[in-house]
């Protein structure tokens, strides 16, 4: 069996797993509010505060570490998971991509939904989607329009593949002018789309006059 069927392999059972587990957890959930002892509101409100808010809480932090601690990003750039570890974010086979003023990088996942969950919580739905998960290799720069996100042509634009077998998270740039901030300062900048590679982290209102 070649390298790469091999993988493929890997990656159709991982996604056989996770698909086995959303159908158990899809019953559970059916079960819970015929009972009544669930609402599909409740369910929405915690699905969207792990998907916005809980999750991408963890790798905001690891973001912000690695800004304003030199000896920390090289460590996270070299070993994700080891440096993930270290804020007590395990859980996942973590590589982490640094975007720069001439390189942006995009995650995906062009057979199912592989995420670094302990980092970033629960994939978005459109990351789950068909099209994006086409569109991110076929045409990238267009689907990161769509977005909001226009890269000069100058910008060289990577995708990156997740997997079962290793999991890719984005550094977003430092955006300018926030040299005052302290790390949860800069970690409160920090969002999930960045972290993904569809957004750039922003400045605060403000942060460029003081730059």
């Amino acid at each position: 069996m070649s390298e790469s069927h091999a993988n493929g392999a890997a990656h159709a059972h991982e996604h056989e797993r996770e698909s086995q587990a959303a159908l158990r957890t899809k019953a559970i959930e059916s079960l819970l509010i015929e009972k009544g002892l669930l609402t599909t509101d409740v369910v929405d409100q915690v699905v969207s505060r792990y998907e916005h808010d809980i999750g991408p809480l963890n790798g905001a932090k690891v973001v912000a570490r690695a800004w304003v601690d030199p000896a920390y990003k090289e460590r996270l750039l070299a070993d994700g998971t080891a440096a993930a570890d270290e804020l007590g974010f395990g859980g996942n086979h973590l590589k982490v991509v640094e975007n720069t003023p001439t390189v942006h990088n995009l995650v995906v996942c062009t057979l199912c939904s592989c995420y670094p969950w302990a980092v970033l919580g629960l994939p978005p739905t459109w990351y789950k989607s068909f099209e994006y998960r086409a569109r991110a290799v076929s045409e990238p720069r267009a689907l990161l329009r769509e977005f909001g996100l226009a890269l000069d042509e100058s910008v060289e634009v990577r995708v990156w593949d997740s997997s079962s077998e290793v999991r890719y998270m984005v550094l977003p740039e430092r955006p300018a002018g926030t040299e005052h901030l302290s790390e949860a300062e800069l970690a409160a900048l920090v969002t999930r789309d960045a972290m993904i590679g569809v957004a750039k982290v922003q400045a605060p209102v403000g942060a460029e006059a003081r730059a």
